[in-house]
């Protein structure tokens, strides 16, 4: 899948863990994933023991979503799939029609992944600066999008040369504020640019904001991938579903991303065949001011530019001026040489 040639924006439906550790929800994302236009629906794959300590404190607005105080490992035990449960996933996204994806957050599960059959390698932005880990996916050869929440220019510099090193070619990198949801005023969308003039790479966002205009002008700024957390109902219990879209709104999301890019067009400055057509009636031409006999040298006196259906176009008046008039031309008559 190469991101550099894609012809329209990669929408990306961000189920993460909001099937809330059941493989049945986990299936009807997929579906409704694929109802509301997206071209991706993506999970997150890791086993609990290989990624957090026991004893690691909730993020904050895990707790306040939730509304349970408990640690990051049990609130990751009870979302953790097991790799048969994401064997069924991809089975049905192929069967459906939509690209599976999902995060690994560890090796183990990045092998499982790659021999499922995923497109690209997804990192999210807990593991920007993890240099081992960078590389091992690096050594994958896969197409990479990084997600760049939490960090610095210096820190993705660092990140894309851990999977450089290891040997990764095709990357894209995604501006992304991790706060689920992100505030308008922390979105700072013009870090998408400042990333694609750095690294001269493909951009996009990873859009935690509520609604569509955010994701709406990134890609009018020139995103190629917009992912979106996705859920099937946002007040279900969970940590992600508030900051997420629901499939409706999802759907609303995908058909302005795609009015966007047609409203964008392929960049060449032309006329229409409309604007021809009207150009025939409003384009200004070179007319007699005053009456021209033959022989006359054609001046600013004599000359003058009006709309008309028949003479030289107003961008031809410096070639006219000093010629002689081969023939008589009446007031207002086009002039042709």
């Amino acid at each position: 899948m190469q991101f550099k040639s894609r012809d329209r924006c990669l929408i990306i439906a961000e189920a993460g863990v909001n099937h809330n550790g059941k493989l049945e929800l986990a299936l009807e994302l997929c579906d409704k994933a694929k109802e509301a236009g997206a071209d991706v629906v993506k999970f997150q794959t890791w086993k609990t023991e290989k990624i957090i300590t026991r004893n690691v404190a909730q993020a904050e607005y895990q707790t306040t979503n939730t509304g349970i105080q408990e640690s990051q490992y049990d609130m990751l035990k009870k979302l953790e799939l097991s790799y048969d449960d994401f064997r069924k996933i991809k089975r049905h996204c192929d069967e459906i029609g939509i690209v599976f994806s999902s995060t690994a957050d560890e090796e183990e599960s990045l092998d499982f992944l790659i021999e499922l059959g995923i497109p690209f390698i997804k990192i999210g932005s807990g593991d920007i600066g993890n240099v081992s880990f960078l590389r091992y996916m690096g050594s994958k050869k896969l197409p990479v999008i990084m997600s760049t929440g939490m960090s610095s220019l210096a820190d993705v510099d660092l990140s894309l040369s851990a999977l450089r090193k290891g040997g990764a070619k095709d990357i894209s990198i995604l501006h992304c504020t991790t706060n689920y949801p992100c505030a308008y005023e922390d979105v700072n969308l013009k870090s998408m640019l400042t990333l694609r003039d750095a690294f001269h790479l493909t951009v996009g966002y990873s859009d935690h904001t509520m609604g569509k205009d955010v994701a709406v002008a990134a890609v009018a700024l020139g995103a190629s991938i917009i992912e979106k957390h996705f859920t099937l109902d946002s007040s279900m219990e969970g940590p992600d579903h508030a900051a997420s879209t629901e499939p409706a709104d999802f759907a609303e999301l995908v058909k302005a991303v795609r009015r966007t890019e047609f409203f964008l067009g392929d960049g060449v400055k032309r006329p229409t065949e409309e604007e021809k057509k009207i150009a025939e009636v409003v384009t200004k031409r070179i007319v007699a001011a005053k009456e021209i006999q033959e022989g006359d040298i054609l001046s600013a006196d004599n000359l003058y530019v009006k709309r008309n259906d028949v003479g030289l176009k107003a961008d031809q008046w410096d070639f006219v001026l000093g010629r002689v008039a081969g023939k008589e031309f009446h007031v207002d008559e086009g002039i042709i040489i």
